[in-house]
């Protein structure tokens, strides 16, 4: 369910994300809240984003230049140009669409954007969907008005700005949130133990590598109850039909899920990657999980963002070096052979589900724009309780106390 603007006004928001799932899946879920409230809403994003498949058909998209900062000094010239070039049309924008507050998700694209809001002395607020605060967030934490966060904890934060920090979680797809709903999938000694493994939108070669060896090796008992569903690398597709073949597993494989929500309400268990979006939607459905966090990833935001559901009980961190068949098959059977301990795990994971997320982060955006609120972050009963999230150092959370005692 969406909410009402309380009082009565409609207003201009921009959202700002780059153009990968992570970034955008979010911006999606804000966007159509605040549009059930009545507001009208923008996004500026890359060309990926621009197209990325679930944008909501009321959001309009602006792709203005975003350079990109790699390790190599000398391309950064070029990259400040883009990034002045971007900052000069989001001025241009905001002339014309008159925003309340503009809203950056993380990535390069929102950059241009956040620091036009900051020039304009605009309100701005910065969304960080990983437990590791990301770069362009990091750069702008001190000028913006705001940081939402998806994790009680979150590194790379700095003890001076707790006071501005908000604990709102991940918003995610309806489509999925709708399953919070659904009971867990009954499990029991004789049924099948169905499996959905998935490494992103275009799968990971080493789940390809690794999951049909690893679950060959668990116990009669429990392999011949397996019934898999994979999604994998195009060019890694019949090696992978093969080995399933020959292991006799049933497996359903594919390079795209368009009903991925649907093969998510029917698993019991996921392995996979542990991208922000990833873990919010686990969390959001209870599902527990063998997670392989992606070792290239900045900052090794993918292994921190497991912290919290490891923590709980609701999901396995394997690191991509020790992600074995063997391995993969001990932690299966530690979660699975006793059909209890695989409902407990869904229980702790659900637990740490956030499914007030986008009405928290829309409750957030109009009060940085004037409307009066009660409760700036609205907090579900089942889902952990704070105000504020809290960086990693004792200070900060004295900092976060004290303001929120005020």
């Amino acid at each position: 369910m969406t909410s009402e603007p309380r009082s009565g006004a409609t207003r201009h928001y921009v959202l700002a994300a780059g153009g990968t799932g992570g970034h955008l899946i979010p911006a999606f879920a804000l966007a159509t809240e605040l549009h059930h409230r009545g507001h009208h809403v923008a996004l500026i994003t890359d060309e990926r984003g621009a197209m990325l498949p679930g944008k909501p058909k009321f959001l309009p998209a602006h792709v203005l230049p975003a350079g990109r900062f790699g390790k190599n000094p000398l391309g950064w010239l070029g990259g400040v140009r883009a990034v002045l070039e971007g900052r000069s049309m989001a001025l241009r924008l905001f002339e014309s669409f008159a925003p309340s507050a503009i809203v950056g998700f993380g990535g390069y694209p929102a950059l241009p954007a956040l620091l036009a809001a900051i020039s304009a002395k605009l309100p701005s607020i910065v969304h960080e969907q990983n437990a590791v605060l990301g770069r362009v967030n990091r750069l702008l934490a001190g000028r913006v008005d705001a940081i939402a966060t998806s994790y009680d904890e979150v590194d790379r934060l700095k003890a001076k700005h707790a006071a501005k920090v908000h604990l709102t979680g991940n918003p995610v797809r309806a489509e999925v949130l709708a399953l919070r709903e659904q009971d867990f999938p009954a499990f029991t000694e004789e049924s099948l133990l169905r499996i959905l493994v998935t490494g992103g939108s275009q799968g990971a070669s080493i789940l390809s590598q690794v999951v049909p060896d690893g679950l060959a090796m668990l116990p009669p008992a429990l392999r011949q109850r397996l019934q898999v569903t994979q999604q994998c690398r195009p060019e890694d597709l019949e090696a992978v039909r093969k080995r399933y073949a020959e292991h006799d597993i049933p497996a359903e494989l594919g390079t795209y899920f368009e009903d991925m929500h649907e093969r998510l309400a029917d698993a019991h268990l996921f392995i996979g990657r542990a991208g922000a979006s990833t873990i919010a939607e686990l969390t959001a459905v209870g599902r527990p999980a063998i997670l392989v966090p992606l070792p290239i990833a900045t900052d090794d935001h993918q292994a921190v963002n497991t912290r919290e559901m490891v923590k709980a009980g609701g999901a396995r961190m394997i690191r991509q070096e020790a992600f074995q068949p063997k391995e993969l098959a001990k932690q299966i059977q530690a979660m699975a052979m006793n059909p209890q301990s695989l409902a407990n795990a869904a229980h702790c994971a659900f637990n740490c589900g956030r499914p007030e997320a986008a009405k928290a982060l829309a409750d957030l955006v109009e009060s940085m724009s004037g409307v009066d609120l009660m409760d700036v972050i609205r907090v579900d009963a089942g889902a952990p309780a704070a105000a504020a999230a809290r960086p990693s150092t004792s200070s900060a959370r004295k900092a976060a106390k004290e303001q929120a005692d005020q």
